[in-house]
């Protein structure tokens, strides 16, 4: 199936009437492209909601890739990475080809992680093509509007890419044009550094009334991958301060981290990573796991699949761990239900799901059929520690369930 019509079933649901139907079309579009060249949410909180240990067997979503790749450090039996979209499988392909056939570590971190150089279209020729399937290597090889090879990304700081990566790049033009500077934030060499520069050159920007009325068109949030069941869940969550709320998560990204610590705001400030010092770089690119990830890459498959049909499939009991990113707060009670439902069919004992929220509170509690909760119990005060050290700091929640044995 496509990736527009298996994106068009997830936003598109039993409620999806009038101005609703109109936006979740339209969000459809936009998300049949690249939307994450990287993911945002923090793996390494992941590995410890999940309790990661070898042989478990694990299901996610791949989005950018970087999280399906983490989990490898770990090594588990099995990691299924899932998408609608098959532009983040292609993506994700190409990270696991460059693991698997790039001579060594640093040519590897000048590919994944610099991912500007001009020797990399030739490493990509020379090493990762003759490796990819075929659906990621046309799509790599095929010409964009400006006539070259979308691998050629990996020339031209392939991060500032795909619809997120652009629309970081919109919002640092659009913070100088409000009298801001969020590149300034990258000077920081200290938390209190970074505290003083977010008040001078950021926090203003969000008393700018171009930024409040930009703040409540849920279109431009599309590039963000925020559907608008999601924007309204965090319209609900703000009580209609968007940009109060937007504040407060870009004061976390810049502010209860240090920079030197977290790839995120390294991509949201300096639009790169630092691939100087091994402690600002996401996990699946520190050296310190490479040999491990490498060896690891045999246990990782792509599925182009709904998370419930591709569930569907799979034998009772025979999963360990889930990682659905925010892919719930597309969903309404009857998608969500039908996915718990296979959720909780394919689940061992003991098994853990985490996922991420839009707004702070899980869905489950009020939405899920209470003999599906019952199977399944989670300690909101955990939760809750779990989404202070997320660093990417985007989401109001984090969540992990566990089944009952």
């Amino acid at each position: 199936m496509s990736t527009h019509k298996l994106v068009s079933q997830a936003v598109s649901n039993s409620t999806t009437t009038g101005l609703k139907a109109i936006g979740d079309r339209l969000f459809a579009s936009w998300f049949s492209r690249l939307v994450y060249a990287q993911i945002w949410e923090d793996p390494e909180v992941d590995i410890e909601a999940l309790q990661l240990r070898p042989g478990m067997r694990l299901l996610t979503i791949s989005s950018g890739g970087c999280n399906a790749l983490a989990y490898l450090s770990r090594q588990p039996a099995e990691v299924h990475a899932v998408d609608l979209n098959d532009t983040h499988l292609a993506m994700l392909a190409l990270k696991k080809a460059a693991f698997a056939e790039l001579p060594d570590y640093s040519t590897l971190l000048d590919f994944l992680g610099d991912a500007s150089q001009r020797q990399n279209a030739q490493r990509y020729r020379r090493y990762i093509a003759a490796a990819l399937p075929v659906s990621a290597r046309q799509y790599w090889e095929h010409n964009n509007i400006w006539g070259t090879p979308r691998y050629a990304l990996f020339t031209r700081h392939a991060y500032r890419h795909g619809l997120l990566g652009r629309f970081i790049g919109l919002g640092h033009v659009l913070a100088r044009l409000m009298g801001g500077n969020l590149g300034q934030l990258a000077k920081a060499t200290s938390l209190e550094e970074q505290e003083a520069l977010f008040e001078r050159h950021l926090a203003p920007v969000f008393r700018h009334p171009l930024l409040r009325f930009l703040c409540h068109r849920e279109s431009l949030l599309y590039s963000m991958g925020i559907p608008p069941a999601q924007f309204a869940e965090l319209r609900a969550d703000a009580g209609g301060n968007l940009p109060a709320l937007f504040e407060s998560r870009m004061r976390r990204l810049a502010c209860d981290f240090p920079l030197a610590e977290n790839p995120y705001a390294q991509q949201a400030f300096a639009r790169r990573y630092d691939t100087d010092n091994q402690r600002s770089l996401p996990l699946y690119l520190q050296q310190a796991h490479y040999h491990t990830i490498r060896q690891q890459l045999g246990k990782l498959q792509l599925h182009h699949h709904a998370l419930t049909d591709f569930l569907d499939e799979r034998a009772p009991q025979s999963l360990d761990a889930y990682v659905f990113l925010d892919a719930q707060d597309w969903m309404d009670d009857t998608q969500l239900n039908a996915l718990w439902r296979q959720v909780t069919r394919t689940a061992a004992p003991g098994a853990r799901v985490v996922f991420r929220t839009g707004g702070s509170s899980s869905p489950l509690e009020r939405r899920l059929a209470p003999q599906l909760l019952a199977c399944w119990e989670t300690d909101p005060a955990y939760n809750r520690q779990l989404h202070l050290r997320d660093r990417a700091a985007i989401y109001g929640g984090v969540h992990v369930y566990t089944k009952r044995t």
